[in-house]
């Protein structure tokens, strides 16, 4: 019975409505109410994601929880969703990591409460139907939609640069984007179809297939971000506030890589594999590299920001090695899926950290702190945590798709592996370094001094993400068996030639 609902549908409209609920509200300007509504909303839209997970079959590589219906029918467009063992554990992530977000923001945001509260919910929504649909033309609509809630907050609620950050986290994005309207278009035409699974098995030029490649790409490289357009990343994130930072870094970055795996590689395998020496370059150079950027900055945010692309490179990395067959390396990929949704679980930890201590001090910067172990114990416990599964440690989440990925790489080639592994010790070293100066030694000053351990609602958001990071950590096989059918699938499409 459960199965037969459409809860994709669910997942993807229960936070949008609940969002314009809240913004009704906001008309009467009942504040209170309006969290409360919220928080009910995302909490029922991640009960709704709760039989994908239990339901879900991880021996076939066929989309489940199909739902198809008209919605352009006179250019072949259709409302089209389904989840295999690649996006399924997106949908979920998405709607845990919202409620966690209301949370972070329960008590910190006192203006514009209503809208700020609808935006996530709405942003929810438009996530998760990134990872759900199936239809190209309905792919672009939500990609595109989620620009418009995130620029909101970021430019709302954020910083003193929070319009010019948010400006510049649009045009990035929005520009590298039109070149996919450009390439979904011409799949169109050669298809007379928006069905992806169409455009996985049309046969294409290898000129054809670069382009597209070359068009795909400019927008996931900038989502993503890869090196070098990364730069609206660090602005964006030290501009947002506490909540934007975490659904930036756990969610929307994963659009960009989960498009790669969407569309790229199945759609221009032969195309993959010609350009994968030039993705793999630029995303050693995200690892090794932006590692070292994060060394020596002198903002909490923005080190954290500069480690995601670290880490996100990992993950573009893992996707693209292929051995002299063409066939891509099974335990790299799944490492690189892992990888996203620990980096989600990882990087919204880490932001909600410093917001803690950003509204107590009203300061992100490292020299702000010192011994904030002897006021706020609990508190540095968790962020112990979390910045050691930031660092790769094993039995955390952070550690197993890493360890997958350069256990891949080492097949692929030792020096890419070699490069790869430096990221795990510069990733310690600037995560160990920032935690050192902010919670170890004597009290630094009377600003913390005067700090008040974590609250019942901040231990509470502490303690489900410390539950999700050791849990994948520690068990990470219900992660990998979902996803093992379908990466499989997948790498063996890559591996055929469509060359025409």
């Amino acid at each position: 019975m459960v199965l037969m609902m459409p809860l994709l549908s669910l997942a993807i409209w229960i936070p949008i409505v609940f969002g314009v609920v809240v913004l009704l509200l906001g008309r009467n300007g009942q504040d209170s109410l309006a969290r409360q509504v919220a928080l009910v909303g995302a909490i029922i839209g991640f009960l709704v994601t709760i039989p994908l997970m239990t339901g879900f079959d991880g021996s076939t590589a066929a989309m489940q929880f199909v739902e198809k219906h008209e919605w352009l029918p006179s250019l072949n467009s259709s409302y089209a969703l389904g989840v295999d063992g690649i996006s399924m554990w997106f949908v979920p992530l998405t709607a845990f990591i919202t409620i966690l977000v209301l949370l972070a923001g329960w008590e910190v945001i006192n203006e514009k409460v209503p809208q700020y509260f609808a935006a996530f919910l709405i942003l929810s929504g438009l996530m998760v139907g990134v990872f759900a649909v199936t239809d190209g033309m309905l792919f672009y609509v939500f990609f595109e939609a989620t620009l418009i809630p995130m620029y909101i907050i970021v430019g709302v609620w954020g910083g003193p640069n929070r319009v010019y950050a948010a400006f510049k986290f649009f045009l990035y994005t929005l520009l590298g984007s039109l070149l996919t309207l450009v390439a979904i278009t011409y799949l169109y035409l050669q298809s007379g179809t928006f069905d992806i699974a169409t455009w996985h098995a049309l046969p294409l030029s290898m000129t054809a297939q670069k382009l597209l490649f070359g068009a795909f790409f400019m927008a996931f490289a900038v989502k993503v971000p890869m090196w070098p357009v990364h730069t609206w990343l660090p602005d964006a994130h030290v501009e947002a506030p506490t909540g934007g930072s975490m659904v930036l870094a756990a969610i929307m970055l994963k659009l960009g890589a989960y498009g790669f795996l969407r569309f790229s590689l199945p759609i221009a395998p032969d195309a993959s594999h010609a350009l994968a020496p030039f993705v793999v370059t630029i995303s050693l150079i995200a690892v090794a590299y932006i590692g070292l950027v994060a060394l020596v900055q002198k903002d909490m945010k923005k080190l954290v920001a500069y480690s995601s692309i670290a880490h996100m490179g990992f993950v573009t990395l893992g996707f693209f090695m292929f051995d002299a067959k063409g066939m891509g390396y099974s335990v790299a990929m799944q490492g690189a899926i892992l990888q996203m949704i620990s980096h989600g679980f990882i990087s919204a930890a880490m932001f909600f950290c410093i917001g803690v201590l950003y509204d107590r001090v009203h300061s992100r910067e490292i020299s702000a702190y010192g011994g904030v172990v002897n006021t706020m114990p609990k508190f540095a416990a968790f962020f112990m945590l979390f910045t050691m599964a930031n660092a790769g440690l094993p039995a955390t989440s952070g550690f197993v798709g890493e360890f997958l990925v350069i256990l891949g790489a080492t097949k692929f080639n030792f020096w890419v592996a070699a490069i790869a592994a430096t990221t795990l010790i510069v990733g310690a070293a600037y995560s160990l370094w920032m935690f050192k100066r902010v919670v170890f030694g004597e009290v630094a000053n009377h600003h913390v001094a005067e700090l008040l351990d974590a609250n019942k609602r901040e231990l509470l958001i502490l303690a489900l993400l410390a539950a999700a990071v050791l849990a994948m950590g520690l068990y990470p096989m219900p992660f990998t068996n979902a996803m093992d059918v379908s990466v499989n699938h997948l790498l063996e499409h890559v591996a055929t030639s469509k060359l025409k």
